[in-house]
């Protein structure tokens, strides 16, 4: 006979996951947010903005020359919220959409981002490149991103 821990029971006697999976989750999101910010905070010396953290799957923060460091929100996409999720699935799809933009940045030899103006909320608008491919693309083909252009955005709650 095998010994297995007892199944952890939430609310209603559903069974509940372990915070593992969580935790390592976010371990590696930080990881990879000290990596980028190691890398530099400076623009580089093209003159092109030095990406320096990644805020979630289509928000990074960048140094760019003649301008103040501040939030970039990537254009053409949108990813599930992980700062303000509307429900769990929610969260759990932006973590990740967070966490492979975070991978690809990180592994990319060429990361090129364009500023083309700013948001309602004052954040610069963006578009990213990685090795010359549309990060927009990348995150949509992965279904970690819908299209978006503006305006009202679909929930990602079903």
């Amino acid at each position: 006979m095998s010994w297995r821990p007892k199944a952890r029971l939430g609310r209603g006697g559903r069974r509940t996951r372990s915070p593992w999976r969580t935790v390592v989750i976010l371990a590696v999101l930080a990881a990879g947010a000290i990596a980028l910010l190691e890398a530099g905070a400076e623009a580089l010396p093209d003159g092109r903005c030095r990406v320096v953290w990644v805020t979630d799957g289509d928000t990074v923060r960048a140094i760019c020359p003649g301008r103040p460091g501040g939030s970039v929100r990537l254009t053409g996409f949108d990813t599930p919220e992980v700062f303000s999720p509307g429900c769990v699935s929610e969260w759990v799809l932006g973590t990740r959409a967070t966490g492979l933009l975070t991978w690809r940045i990180l592994r990319a030899g060429e990361v090129r981002l364009t500023l083309s103006g700013r948001d309602r909320y004052g954040r610069h608008l963006g578009r990213l490149t990685l090795d010359g491919q549309d990060v927009a693309g990348i995150m949509i083909e992965a279904g970690l991103a819908r299209p978006y252009s503006g305006g009202r955005r679909e929930s990602w709650c079903g």
